[in-house]
């Protein structure tokens, strides 16, 4: 409860002037929906005591200005409700995204990205329902029901008591049901992400199930998850609607026994017509405020579920936390490794006791078979992960020294899978940095030698690419990805065969560009083929996670003993 609060307190805080204004509007609406019915009863009383007209009818227009005062006085509430339920959750969304972007890869291969997709949207959703509406509403009608049973206590003790008793009941009633309600809520909120996940992955694999045949299996899988989630609503639905039906029974109680108290006491002459009425009308009111609270109270336990989920990944650290932060001059830089152990886990040992080093302006080809270690050689210098022993330098600077952000600017890679976005080319370039200059844009694709590939496109700069780049060529992304790295203008480029996968149209501008963008900069280039090898300086050849050979590219290939000699009569990697 301390991290909801925190949570709530941290979010509102900003919003701390409307807050107040809505909490004035939300004690001027209890009291025009309290005071309005008091003078329809001094307007029954007066007929039945026939009073004069003018006292009838100024009594009449009191009630009218309360009446019509009270719903624009909820309008206003209405507006300020919304606004201050979205500007706290919009903050939250941002901080989510920024949090998760923050957390090291080993957080997001143990997430998938419905999962988190549920949490910095369907969980904030929640909230801001919980803060634009269920704020005003549920805790105005808690308040309403207070002051009900106080000015039923005002107009005949025992009227006021019996209200008491029925609001007591509910609340008994409320408690326990809440705690049936609740986790049915928590599951069903589950089950709605655990399938907002395997629907966003499927389709993203339509190709591959498509062509391979997978569908029987995917709509069998799909149809497991449907199940469980109809299971989950249907048992959330119950159970709210149990606690329900059970107020609905003690409603129409309340209001058979306050008429018949009533009418008990007017044969007495120990009430009047118009108490009674504002006794009956305070039963309805008071009844009407409990069932909107009842009916609301699965949106609060939701709310409760999500602050608490979103607390939990608010919570999450990464592993691999910023540094202190390092002023080191810009440049190509020299990369070390010196006796690094890494392994994923529990999992066998991903890389032992690699060591090389890199000098500035020179570039090194990662050779190797597939789970030798390339892969995770790049990812420990981008600070993925962080070595289990052993150390990474930048620059002679151990990488765990410079802040993330200072590290990605100095650092760029350009992998097989591009990321494209449903964007102009521009923004895909800059990545929607709106800074970025179109002649700065052009003049990085002329130096990469794609002016004739870029005037070729049908609008420019502003050219849609289709979402996943279904629009261009595998060679046409890696361009798009090559000139994102040269923009960026880092001291050192990874790529991880970014060639591998190009059709021979594109694949002499790639490997243009590429030269060019390695040119003057220290090159890790993770290779599948001897082909793209064969204008780096340097080779490190990597088996089960150990260095199997390293030293300069032409002297190996001159050295017949040598593994890449090996590699390059055999014609393979």
């Amino acid at each position: 409860m301390q991290q909801h609060m925190h949570l709530l307190r941290r979010y509102l805080r900003p919003q701390g002037p409307k807050l107040i204004v809505l909490m004035a509007l939300l004690f001027a609406n209890i009291a025009l929906e309290l005071v309005a019915p008091i003078w329809m009863s001094k307007f029954i009383d007066g007929v039945q005591n026939a009073a004069t007209i003018e006292a009838l009818t100024t009594i009449a227009l009191v009630f009218m200005l309360l009446t019509v005062a009270r719903p624009i006085v909820m309008g206003i509430a209405g507006y300020l409700a919304e606004d201050v339920g979205w500007r706290s959750t919009n903050a939250i969304r941002t901080d989510l995204t920024r949090h998760c972007l923050s957390l090291d890869l080993s957080f997001h291969r143990s997430r998938t990205p419905g999962e988190l997709m549920e949490r910095v949207d369907g969980d904030v959703a929640e909230l801001h329902e919980f803060l634009s509406f269920f704020l005003f509403a549920v805790i105005g009608r808690l308040l309403l029901a207070v002051g009900i049973i106080v000015l039923a206590f005002v107009a005949d003790y025992r009227i006021g008591l019996l209200l008491l008793a029925f609001a007591l009941c509910v609340v008994v009633i409320l408690r326990r049901t809440q705690s049936i309600a609740m986790p049915r809520s928590r599951a069903l909120r589950e089950a709605r992400a655990d399938l907002s996940s395997f629907v966003e992955e499927r389709l993203a694999a339509r190709e591959s199930i498509v062509a391979n045949g997978g569908r029987r299996h995917m709509f069998h899988q799909l149809y497991e998850r449907i199940a469980v989630l109809v299971e989950r609503t249907r048992a959330s639905m119950v159970a709210s609607r149990y606690a329900s039906s059970l107020l609905e029974v003690m409603v129409a109680l309340a209001g058979t026994g306050v008429l018949a108290l009533g009418a008990y006491l007017l044969t007495g002459n120990s009430i009047t017509l118009g108490q009674i009425y504002l006794g009956y009308y305070y039963t309805q009111l008071l009844s009407l405020s409990l069932t909107v609270v009842t009916m609301h109270m699965d949106g609060l336990q939701r709310a409760g579920a999500s602050i608490a989920r979103i607390s939990e990944l608010t919570g999450t650290e990464t592993a691999v936390p910023s540094g202190p932060g390092r002023d080191v001059p810009r440049g190509a830089a020299e990369v070390e490794f010196t006796g690094v152990d890494f392994g994923y886990g529990e999992r066998q040992q991903a890389l032992s006791d690699v060591s090389f080093r890199l000098a500035p302006a020179q570039t090194l080809g990662l050779l190797g078979r597939t789970g030798s270690g390339k892969t995770t050689v790049t990812r420990l210098l981008c600070r993925d992960h962080d070595v289990n022993a052993g150390t990474v330098r930048l620059g002679g600077v151990d990488v765990r020294e410079f802040t993330l952000e200072q590290l990605h600017s100095r650092i760029s890679m350009v992998t097989q899978d591009v990321q494209l976005f449903h964007a102009s080319l521009r923004d895909n370039l800059t990545l929607f940095d709106a800074t970025v200059p179109d002649e700065r844009i052009v003049a990085a694709l002329g130096e990469l030698h794609l002016t004739d590939w870029y005037e070729a496109l049908p609008d420019g700069l502003d050219t849609v690419l289709t979402d996943g780049g279904g629009s261009l060529s595998a060679g046409e992304a890696q361009l798009v990805a090559l000139t994102r790295a040269f923009l960026d203008d880092p001291d050192v480029v990874v790529l991880d065969e970014a060639s591998s996968r190009l059709d021979p149209s594109t694949e002499r501008m790639v490997e243009e560009a590429t030269a060019r963008l390695l040119d003057g900069r220290t090159g890790i280039v993770v290779a599948h083929r001897l082909k793209t090898v064969r204008r780096l300086d340097r080779i490190l050849i990597l088996e089960d996670g150990r260095v199997r050979e390293s030293g300069d590219r032409s002297t190996l290939a001159a050295d017949p003993n040598s593994r890449f000699a090996a590699l390059l009569a055999g014609g393979k990697a």
